[in-house]
This record gives C-alpha cells, sequence and structure tokens, in this order.
C-alpha cells in the first residue's frame, strides 16, 4: 500500500512539471513568393536550457542559423529562416522539446510556395526497341493552380496545353529523338529538363580489365562495363586460360552484375593466366574483350621434402632428400635449408642449393639430429622429420636398449600409480580423526579457530582521483598535460553555454589550493563517448593551447578529469577562460536579428578583425596552421576584445611549407581555400582566405558566406573567378582587403603581418571620437548575473601614413605556369566571365614570403559543423 501511495506521488509530481511546460508562441502560417524569405518563430516556457528541435514533414531540420534567444530565466525563444524560399521549402513546420522521453509540440504552421509551376514528375531518359511503343509521363502543380502541361517531341508541338498530369503516348521510333514538356499557370511559364529516346542494342564489351592479386591463392578481377546498349546489363561471362604456351581452358564463370567483379579462388601459385570478359543485356552479348594476362605470385611450399636419409662414413656426412614437384613448390626454389641441433642446442642453419649435403667432418656429427624444408621467394615450407645421425652399430645397440627403457619405464609408472593410491587414503584417514575432534560431543571443551583469508569493509569510500594513465593516450600527449592537470574537487559545473555532436561547454567555478576562485568555461566530452582515439583528440587540441600565450589567442587553464561510475575511462574537460560575450559570430547576430537590435560602428568591426589578425599572425608564428578560422571560432572576452579559439583541426607543423590532408574529412567548405579544396593543401596562406571569409562575416553582421550558393557547388563557383560580393555597407577599401585574400595563387595573398598594418591605417584614418563610444548590449549579465549595459572603447594611434593597397590578386615575381592559373581562375577567359582588369601587366608590392609549414603527423580531428560537406582524399 505504501509503495503504491509513493508511485501515485511520483506520477502526480511528474504530471505538475509537464503541466507547468508549455509553447507561449507557435509558428504561423506563410504564403512567401519564390525567392523571398520565411521566418518562423516559437517560445517555450519552463525549463532553464531546453532543446528547441524544428521539424518539416516529420523530419528533423539541421541549420546553423537557428537562433535562441533568452526572454528570461526559464523561456526561451528560437527562430528559424529560410533565406530564399524554393518550392521544396513548402510543407508543414513545427516545434519539439522532450522531457523526460514525453514530446511536447507546438501548434504546426505550413509555408506555401507561390511562383511559376515546378515539376513533380518531370521527363527521365527513356530506352526501348525499335518501333516498340512507350509512355511520357509529366506533371507539374503550384501553386497558383490551375497548371496545365504542353507536350514537345522531337521538335514538333504534340497537341494542346491540357490539365497537369499528362501522359504522352508514343507508337514508337526508329531512331534516338529528344523530348520535353511545358508547364504555365497565373505566374508564368516553366520548361522541364529535355529528355532523350534511345534505342536498345547490344552492349560493347568490357573495359579496364585489371587482376589485383589478394593472396597467393586468390585474385581479384574487376572490369568497368562498356558502352551498355541503353540497357541495364544483367551477368558477365569470364572464360579463363591456364598455362604458358598450350593453354588449358578452365570452365566458364558466370557472373551477375553489378558489382563488376569477382573474386577466384583455388588458383595454382606461380602460374601463368589469361582472362577475359562479356557481358550480356536483355538485347543480347557483347563481345569478348582482349585477353589479359597474369600470374600468380610465389608462395611458401606446402610440404617438407620426403625420404630424408643419410650416409656416415669416416670422413663424412652425406644428407638427401627427394626434390618437391612443383605443385608442392609453389615458387622458385631458391635453396634446401637445413638445420640441425647439437647437444640441445641449435647450430647455424646451412643452405644448399640441390637436395644432397655433404659435410666433412663426420666425427662432429654424432648424435646430432637434421631436418631439412624447402625455401621460395615467399618463404620457407615446414620441417621435415628430424633424422638422428650415429653410427650403424649404435643404431642397434639403441633399439635394443630401448626395449628395456620400455620395460622399465612401464614398472615405474605403476609403481608410482599404487604410491599416490597409498597417499589418498592416508590424507582421508587423518581428516576424519581431525573432524571427529574438533566436533566432539557435548560437555567436552575442544576449541575450534580460524583465521579468515579475505576482509571485507562494507562501507563505500570514494574512488581515488582520476589520472592520465588510465586515459589509454600516447606518452607524449601525456607528459605535455601532467603540469596543467588540475582535481576535478576543485571544479563546480554550472549552466550550458553551448553544445555540438562531440559535447557541451558549461560556465564553471574553479576554486584554487587557497580558496580563492575564478568564473571559467569547460568543454566537456559527450558521456556517451569511449573511444580513446575521440579522448586523445580532444585532449591534443588543449595541447597546443597550453603554448599559447597571447591577448588575442585563448589560452588554456587546464585540464580535469570527470569520473563516471562503472566506466574505466573517465570523461576529459578542458578548462578555458570564461568569455563574457560568447562567439563572435553570436554577437553580430544579435546585434542585427536580436529582439534590441545594436549598432555596431566601422572602427569596432575593424578592431574585431585586428584582433583575429593578430591572434593569427601569433600562431603563424608558432608554426600553427589554424584550418577552420570562422567567426562562430572567435570568442569575446569582458573587455571585448576578440581571441581565436577552437584548435581542433589545427595542426602543429616542422618543416616543409604546407600540411596535406589524407583522410575523409569533414571541413567548412565555405571558408576553405581554393587550393585546399582542389588538392587538401593546407597552409598559412590558406588561414589568410579564411580570414577574408571572416572579415565577410563581420562586415555583414553575422551573415552566411556565399548565400545561395550550395556547399557542393563551391569549387565550381570558386574555379570560374567568383568571390563573395562586396557588402552594402562596406567600405571599398576593407573589401580590396579581403579580396586580396582570395587570390588563387597563395604566395600573392598578404602576410598577417602585412594585414595588421594594413587594418591599423584603416583603423587610424577614422580618426576616433576622444570620448568612449558607447555600446548597448543585448542579455549580457554581469558577473552577478544582472543585465547591464557595457562602455567600449576603441583607441589607437593616429598615423599620417596614406594607406598604400595593392590590386587585388596582382603579383611580382611569380612563376610562369603560376601566372597562367591566376588568369584562368580569376576568369581572364571571356567564356568564363568575371573581373580581368587585375591581371593586366601584374604589378604591386613584393611578397612577404611566409613561412609555409608541413604537419608532424598528429592525427585528424574530425568536426561536426552544419557547413561541412565530405571531402574525399
Amino acid at each position: 500500500m505504501e509503495v503504491s501511495l509513493c508511485i501515485l506521488l511520483v506520477l502526480l509530481h511528474f504530471n505538475e512539471g509537464i503541466h507547468g511546460l508549455r509553447f507561449t508562441k507557435n509558428p504561423s502560417n506563410q504564403t512567401v513568393t519564390q525567392g523571398n524569405m520565411a521566418r518562423l518563430g516559437c517560445a517555450f516556457k519552463g525549463l532553464s536550457e531546453p532543446e528547441i528541435i524544428w521539424l518539416k514533414d516529420g523530419e528533423k531540420i539541421y541549420s546553423t542559423d537557428q537562433m535562441y534567444i533568452t526572454l528570461d530565466a526559464h523561456h526561451w525563444e528560437t527562430f528559424y529562416s529560410v533565406k530564399s524560399v524554393q518550392q521544396q521549402d513548402a510543407g508543414k513546420y513545427w516545434c519539439e522539446v522532450e522531457y523526460y522521453g514525453r514530446i511536447i509540440s507546438s501548434e504546426p504552421a505550413w509555408i506555401t510556395v507561390e511562383g511559376v509551376p515546378h515539376f513533380v514528375v518531370e521527363p527521365e531518359d527513356v530506352a526501348a526497341f525499335a518501333g516498340e511503343p512507350f509512355n511520357l509521363t509529366c506533371a507539374a502543380s503550384g501553386p497558383p493552380e490551375p497548371v496545365e502541361v504542353l507536350w514537345w517531341l522531337g521538335g514538333e508541338q504534340k497537341g494542346d496545353f491540357m490539365p497537369s498530369p499528362l501522359v504522352l503516348f508514343v507508337k514508337g521510333v526508329n531512331d534516338s529523338i529528344k523530348f520535353y514538356c511545358e508547364a504555365k499557370n497565373a505566374r508564368g511559364i516553366s520548361v522541364s529538363r529535355t529528355g532523350t529516346v534511345h534505342i536498345k542494342v547490344c552492349p560493347d564489351y568490357p573495359q579496364d580489365v585489371k587482376v589485383h592479386h589478394a593472396s597467393d591463392l586468390n585474385i581479384t578481377l574487376t572490369w568497368s562495363p562498356g558502352f551498355t546498349g541503353h540497357s541495364q546489363l544483367s551477368t558477365c561471362t569470364i572464360q579463363v586460360s591456364k598455362g604458358p604456351g598450350k593453354k588449358v581452358k578452365l570452365p566458364d564463370v558466370d557472373v551477375v552484375v553489378p558489382p563488376f567483379q569477382h573474386v577466384f579462388e583455388g588458383l595454382s601459385s606461380y602460374s601463368n593466366y589469361s582472362v577475359r570478359i562479356r557481358c550480356d543485356n536483355e538485347v543480347g552479348s557483347s563481345p569478348f574483350s582482349p585477353w589479359v594476362g597474369f600470374h600468380t605470385p610465389e608462395a611458401a611450399p606446402s610440404a617438407a621434402p620426403k625420404n630424408f636419409t643419410f650416409e656416415l662414413s669416416e670422413q663424412q656426412l652425406t644428407l638427401s632428400w627427394a626434390a618437391l614437384e612443383q605443385e608442392e613448390l609453389r615458387g622458385r626454389l631458391l635453396a634446401y635449408k637445413v638445420q640441425w641441433n647439437q647437444g640441445g642446442e641449435s647450430q647455424d642453419p646451412l643452405l644448399f642449393k640441390d637436395n644432397v649435403a655433404r659435410l666433412s667432418g663426420a666425427g662432429r656429427f654424432f648424435n646430432a639430429t637434421f631436418q631439412v624444408a624447402a625455401c621460395t621467394m615467399a618463404g620457407c615450407g615446414p620441417w621435415s622429420q628430424p633424422v638422428l645421425v650415429m653410427p650403424v652399430s649404435a643404431m642397434q645397440a639403441q633399439t635394443l636398449r630401448g626395449h628395456m627403457w620400455v620395460g622399465l619405464l612401464f614398472s615405474l609408472l605403476v609403481a608410482t600409480m599404487v604410491g599416490l593410491l597409498l597417499i589418498v587414503l592416508v590424507r582421508n584417514r587423518g581428516k576424519e580423526t581431525q573432524f571427529g575432534s574438533a566436533f566432539a560431543a557435548s560437555g567436552t571443551d575442544v576449541p575450534v579457530s580460524f583465521t579468515a583469508a579475505r576482509s571485507f569493509n562494507r562501507q563505500f569510500p570514494e574512488p581515488p582521483e582520476s589520472t592520465l594513465d588510465s586515459l589509454g593516450i600516447n606518452s607524449d600527449l601525456k607528459a605535455k598535460l601532467q603540469d596543467v592537470l588540475i582535481s576535478e574537487r576543485l571544479l563546480t559545473l554550472g549552466r550550458m553555454l553551448g553544445k555540438g555532436e562531440f559535447g557541451s561547454v558549461r560556465e564553471a567555478f574553479l576554486k584554487s589550493e587557497n580558496n580563492s576562485g575564478q568564473k571559467v568555461a569547460v568543454k566537456v566530452l559527450k558521456t556517451d563517448i569511449n573511444s580513446s582515439s575521440d579522448i586523445e583528440q580532444c585532449l591534443k587540441e588543449a595541447a597546443y593551447m597550453k603554448d599559447f600565450h597571447h591577448p588575442n589567442v585563448i589560452e588554456l587553464i587546464g585540464v580535469s578529469l570527470h569520473r563516471r561510475a562503472q566506466q574505466r575511462i573517465p570523461i576529459p574537460m578542458v578548462i578555458l577562460p570564461f568569455m563574457k560575450h560568447g562567439d563572435l559570430h553570436t554577437f553580430l547576430l544579435m546585434s542585427r536579428l536580436g529582439d534590441e537590435p545594436f549598432t555596431l560602428s566601422q572602427q569596432i568591426l575593424i578592431q574585431f578583425m585586428l584582433d583575429i589578425a593578430r591572434g593569427m599572425e601569433y600562431l603563424s608564428s608558432k608554426k600553427i596552421i589554424h584550418r577552420d578560422l570562422a567567426a562562430r571560432n572567435c570568442m569575446l572576452n569582458e573587455n571585448m576584445s576578440v581571441c581565436v579559439a577552437d584548435f581542433g583541426l589545427s595542426k602543429k607543423i616542422y618543416s616543409g611549407d604546407y600540411y596535406r590532408q589524407g583522410s575523409v574529412s569533414k571541413l567548412p567548405v565555405k571558408w576553405i581555400a581554393l587550393e585546399s579544396l582542389a588538392d587538401n593543401v593546407y597552409t598559412t596562406q590558406s588561414d589568410v582566405w579564411a580570414f577574408g571569409v571572416t572579415m565577410w562575416e563581420i562586415m555583414t553582421r553575422g551573415q552566411t558566406p556565399y548565400p545561395g550558393v550550395e556547399n557542393s557547388e563551391i569549387y565550381e563557383y570558386l574555379i570560374k573567378g567568383e568571390r563573395l560580393k562586396q557588402p552594402p555597407d562596406c567600405p571599398a577599401d576593407i573589401y580590396e582587403i579581403m579580396h586580396s585574400c582570395w587570390s588563387p595563387v597563395p604566395k600573392c595573398r598578404p602576410s598577417f603581418q602585412r594585414l595588421i598594418d594594413q587594418l591599423e591605417l584603416l583603423w587610424a584614418k577614422l580618426n576616433p571620437a576622444p570620448v568612449k563610444e558607447p555600446l548597448l548590449y543585448v542579455n549580457l549579465e554581469e558577473e552577478d548575473g544582472e543585465q547591464a549595459s557595457g562602455l567600449v572603447t576603441e583607441t589607437g594611434t593616429h598615423n599620417s601614413e596614406e594607406l598604400s593597397w595593392g590590386v587585388p590578386w596582382q603579383c611580382a615575381g611569380i612563376e610562369e605556369d603560376e601566372k597562367d592559373w591566376l588568369m584562368v581562375s580569376s576568369g581572364a577567359a571571356l567564356a568564363i566571365g568575371g573581373d580581368y582588369r587585375y591581371i593586366i601587366n601584374p604589378h604591386g608590392s613584393g611578397i612577404d614570403d611566409e613561412n609555409r609549414h608541413s604537419d608532424d603527423g598528429l592525427s585528424e580531428d574530425i568536426r561536426d559543423e552544419e557547413e561541412d560537406v565530405n571531402i574525399n582524399v
């Protein structure tokens, strides 16, 4: 009864918690013209750190544009924006929050997209037999409705506009022909893709027939289909023959395709083979491909030499054995290896070309054992049975002694078994006597005592402090972090500041040994990450930061290890300075899209750029390539100074001039330099490219780079000479600086020191007012948690030197092949387009030849950004 009452109280308490959680704002229905912007909003009340998920038609939406704004301590608002609405964005949207396994949903809203018709079913290529009838289908929809469709076949209009969908019946054609359809509504006319009717024929023979040696007895055969005859290939036939001269044809092998490969097993080693292939579709078979020959590799012999005998004379010992057959040898014989043992010690092995060995000094081989094995290039085969060398008379005497020893050993075995039986009987009798005295009848005073084999402590003591040894990381990394290891008991975690795929960042209080303390930020790896490699990658970032000492680069305070119940590996926590104003990207977005937008002067924006450039110049001097520079990875401290942070993709380099990535990684492609996208090469100059993109982010107050360009289209966009456009409020001199960072030739980009000089001249030219410039903050808390308005003063030294700008993408002293690359990728050809004024008579200041470096072999960290795509290396 009491248990039932407790369960009832828990359920009532839980229901009260659920009833207190609710959406105070729901998304609203919107009808948007194609190409315009749509923005949806939700507000949730009742949790201090809710994770509000957006869904479209039941699928979660992942976007870096989602913002969270605090309305009060337990009241949050979030927005989801679509910058340029297309037909695929139409659908049903709502928000969800999960609380103890229960889902709380907002009211749904619909985005309806108006525009010219979009095709629901678009014409696809058709393959048909000559003269065979077939159907073509085209369907389009609005809004607005109604939508009518018209067919074009072979350049001729077929009928008139009819309501969508529309099926065109074609009686049959004898040659290839093109077709497409048009769709119209009140907004205009759309034209579908152009399809082709192909006539099915027999396929062509396979191409690129290649043999890959998987092992000594197995090979993998791969090939590529030739022209398929506009019909899917179903099977391929493989013919194999064996032998160097008169070939022996093996049975044909039929393989279902795709994939276009086959593994042959049970082939003979060190043998010649030839192979050819043909493939079939529903029309017929292709011709056979040309014969491709291959030779199977050698293998170690599969058998030991047989008939191993010896002859012993006064002068020499002669050993002989039978030669192996070629099937047993499985390669080219290098030698026969003879090993022998004398007095229990192995002697140096001997090698013989023939199957006979003659050894002088017969007396020294008495009582020695010999074995022989055949060897090829792939190794030696099994050993023969050992042979004991002794005179004939000794062998006869040994045989006689052998019989005597067998009898003696048998007698000894029988005596041993009888002795063991007697010992067991005596011990059992002793035990009966012992227990009879210990448990005597009542009234006798016989003490029985014992000593415990193990004592138990029923108290559960606090587990010992975790150490770096428990993480399974390499010794170099462990030694580097040993002096920055901080005890977990000195750390008190607070509210969450942000989270990602691999962990979260939390506000925390770090107490020192003298009981003083400071507010810090702690990066905590997710609790479900148990891989030593993931943990080691997290700590490598901390190892980089340990050596950083610069006002514009975030510094490491320490590393702590969080103990986990029933887990062998503790969770690493990286302790960093607390950055009051968060990351630069969010701060820029708040200035433009927050509930109380505020103005950021050009002087403040340039100061942000200067701070980043100074931090990056320091990193390059420490031989560090950042590889992930962006506004989201720059932090703002309480003095409004920017610190470069997040070194998860950084590389320490020691020699050479570049780092080349060698794995499949997810990287932020909209910030990556052209040569890094093309060749996976990263240098200080590729960091300069990313700095130019970060400047663009700052001038646009946090907009996403390349609006309207998909991640997969970035490389083609850049190789044509296209670059980020000049923002509306961006002065020409600032845009020229960022544009110079995007030269297609890496060494034509300015160094970070050059960028600092240019930005300092720009900053001084703005003539800052003598009084401090006020700047209002939104939702920025003081240490005591109260909202406050802060004053930011951006000061600098006036410099009378005039600004000196080089025209972007001009470069003195470059090689001729680099000039060609500069012209082509800058858009010199009119067919490519672009502004080619910059490549006529190249001139400008000398190149600041920065040191560029290569990797020291540290492993990759794979960052999961919403702006990332996979780059296959």
